[in-house]
């Protein structure tokens, strides 16, 4: 399988920089998997899991909260508000995630945000479900 460049990063570190068979976005239009050769584009993403293969059969997820991916003839970079490797997370990291996002949701009076708010406590809650805590 072909590879391609991809490269994660969020504001604290580069969790991710390497050739990669396939990267799998949770785009705000819904979940997308990148190929090397994919169509240039760029896209918004929400709260879910980016799932990153570097090898046949082997996936690695990474818990993200919103940012933006840039897809080019140079690969994929990810630029996540947050991100959170899956051996990282916990029960306490997923409950303080969750509890973010509803005073996020609380502190607005904008539909728009309340509504992305509340998308990413449905995400983090699908996601301790996911991880069994």
């Amino acid at each position: 399988m072909a590879t391609f460049t991809f490269e994660l990063v969020s504001p604290e570190r580069v969790l991710f920089s390497g050739p990669v068979d396939a990267v799998v976005l949770p785009a705000i239009e819904g979940d997308m998997t990148v190929l090397a050769g994919h169509a240039p584009m760029m896209t918004a993403l929400k709260t879910g899991f980016l799932v990153v293969t570097d090898s046949p059969g082997n996936g690695k997820r990474i818990l993200i909260r919103g940012g933006f991916a840039d897809i080019n003839r140079n690969g994929l970079t990810v630029l996540a508000e947050k991100a959170l490797p899956a051996e990282e997370l916990t029960q306490e990291v997923l409950d303080r995630e969750i509890l973010q996002a509803e005073m996020q949701y609380d502190a607005t009076n904008d539909l728009a945000a309340k509504h992305a708010a509340e998308a990413a406590v449905a995400q983090l809650r699908e996601a301790k479900a996911a991880l069994n805590y």
